[in-house]
């Protein structure tokens, strides 16, 4: 897996048959976005719309999280001039649909993690966003609730990373959208704050010899 290039991976996805979901699946969900991105969200499991398109967050709510990531001047297209601080990479935890949408099971999530894994050392992203408690759980290895996780910064081997919710429960509980949307501002921030620094250190002149 560590040897694995982007379309090795990609092609390794589509083969993969080590848990039962490869029997119900339509087809598997890899990722979509911008290779170089500066950014990635990780979600949780496709549903029954991304199971059908190959492609994660779509439906009611992709439209919603595309809006969020726009009020950032953030896409996941990879068309346009947009840099790479202002490109999303967003990829799932489980790259198969539970059927039903039932919630992934543990063993499920433990044959799955070496995609999500290998993706983000592929990209090397300088911001996580971690949606839903599927997603926490794959990256910090937490079972506490999601609402006792946001508000402050993780890390991920390094990578500022920050807690948020599932686009699809903001859709059932619209009070916690205010919440969701602090989360972003509070990663928009981190990640700015890490590029002034990497340009600051790019013209800065080297220190004179003693």
């Amino acid at each position: 897996m560590a040897t694995l290039g982007w379309p090795a991976l990609r092609q390794a996805v589509a083969d993969c048959q080590a848990c039962g979901l490869c029997a119900s699946r339509t087809q598997t969900v890899f990722g979509v976005g911008h290779e170089g991105a500066h950014w990635m969200v990780v979600g949780e499991a496709p549903g029954e719309q991304e199971d059908l398109s190959g492609e994660p967050f779509v439906g009611a709510a992709g439209q919603l999280l595309d809006r969020m990531l726009a009020a950032l001047q953030l896409t996941r297209s990879t068309e346009g001039p947009e840099p790479p601080s202002r490109r999303v990479y967003i990829a799932n935890t489980l790259k198969c649909r539970p059927p039903r949408n039932r919630n992934p099971a543990p063993e499920e999530m433990l044959q799955c993690e070496p995609y999500l894994l290998r993706q983000i050392d592929l990209l090397q992203p300088r911001m996580i966003l971690a949606m839903g408690r599927f997603a926490v759980q794959a990256l910090l290895r937490s079972s506490e609730p999601v609402g006792k996780l946001r508000g402050r910064v993780h890390r991920y081997h390094g990578v500022p990373l920050v807690v948020t919710y599932h686009p699809a429960y903001l859709l059932r509980n619209l009070p916690d959208k205010a919440r969701a949307w602090e989360d972003l501002c509070l990663a928009a921030g981190v990640a700015q704050a890490g590029i002034d620094q990497a340009d600051a250190e790019q013209t800065d002149p080297p220190s004179p010899n003693p």
